[in-house]
């Protein structure tokens, strides 16, 4: 187990070790979110949105989303709310 110090403005060293493992490099993103009371961080790769469009992935996404709302397989919610009421249902 690491254990690591909250510097000025918030900054947190990861641990060399971990940093390797996960394969990170200096300019990865990280997502942060609060689970119960831990912080939790998660890799994360930001994707060019023009590029994705035109990957083979990005094509068989939006296909498959277009058969589905030709196919009835969809929802309309009347408020944020409500759609994530639905979600934590």
């Amino acid at each position: 187990m690491s254990v690591v110090k909250v510097m000025k403005r918030r900054q947190v060293v990861i641990p060399k070790e971990l940093f390797d493992k996960l394969h990170l490099e200096v300019g990865d993103y990280l997502e942060v979110r609060l689970d119960e009371r831990k912080l939790v961080y998660v890799p994360k790769k930001l994707v060019d949105r023009d590029e994705w469009y035109i990957s083979v992935q990005g094509q068989k996404t939006i296909s498959g989303a277009l058969e589905d709302l030709e196919a009835g397989r969809s929802k309309e919610f009347e408020s944020v709310d409500d759609l994530i009421e639905e979600l934590d249902s």
